[in-house]
């Protein structure tokens, strides 16, 4: 899943981005607001966690300008002020949840999978994905073969997400890296982790097929 962070703060912004890409979550980060503003506005993402007090563009201001155009994207707020009329500031911009600082990460992590819940509810996603005997529970993100949880990396679960949500299309290995928002992933490492993954899930008794020149494909029947 991909997550936007927009954080100024250096050491909090690097914690943040380990622990949430331990989670699973493919994130992008933007320490600035206007490229905040800019990104949000341009590319798609599951949910954001965004600080108020950014240099450039305020916070609410990039929050009041992502709400007009994008309604339902879950946006988490950060923020070092507490008041009651800040929290009030900040939900009637459009926030959909508030955290002061400073906050415990298991916090955090509880408020996004709420907040993610709630998103895929209105768009009518589930919390998990099944293949034949393989099936992934996005919110706890695990991946399992039956009863047995399955041994997987945070880059290999977001590769089995982006193949079960398209799991009757073949899936090129361009949008598999556009839909793990890395700007950084190139062709070999998709290729790399979907091999990882391949072998990873062979006891379900699914595998992932590669149809030449297109992309991959699950494959009830194993390759």
């Amino acid at each position: 899943m991909k997550l936007f962070l927009a954080e100024d703060d250096a050491v909090l912004a690097d914690a943040l981005l380990t622990s949430l890409s331990r989670l699973g979550f493919a994130v992008e980060h933007a320490a600035d607001g206007h490229l905040a503003a800019q990104r949000l506005l341009e590319a798609e993402f599951d949910a954001v966690v965004l600080d108020i007090g950014l240099p450039s563009k305020d916070g609410l201001d990039v929050l009041r300008q992502v709400r007009a155009q994008k309604p339902t994207l879950p946006i988490l707020l950060l923020t070092a002020l507490d008041g009651v009329e800040d929290r009030v500031a900040g939900l009637d911009a459009g926030a959909d949840d508030y955290l002061a600082k400073p906050f415990e990460f298991v916090e955090l992590e509880a408020r996004l999978r709420a907040l993610l819940r709630r998103s895929r509810a209105r768009e009518g996603r589930r919390d998990e994905a099944r293949f034949g005997n393989l099936w992934l529970d996005r919110t706890g993100q695990r991946a399992w073969v039956g009863e047995n949880p399955i041994d997987l990396s945070a880059r290999e679960l977001a590769v089995l997400d982006v193949l079960l949500t398209h799991s009757e299309k073949v899936v090129t290995k361009e949008q598999i890296a556009a839909e793990l928002g890395g700007e950084d992933l190139g062709v070999n490492a998709i290729e790399v982790y979907v091999h990882r993954l391949r072998k990873k899930i062979e006891p379900s008794g699914v595998g992932v097929r590669a149809v030449r020149g297109l992309g991959y494909l699950l494959d009830a029947r194993g390759d």
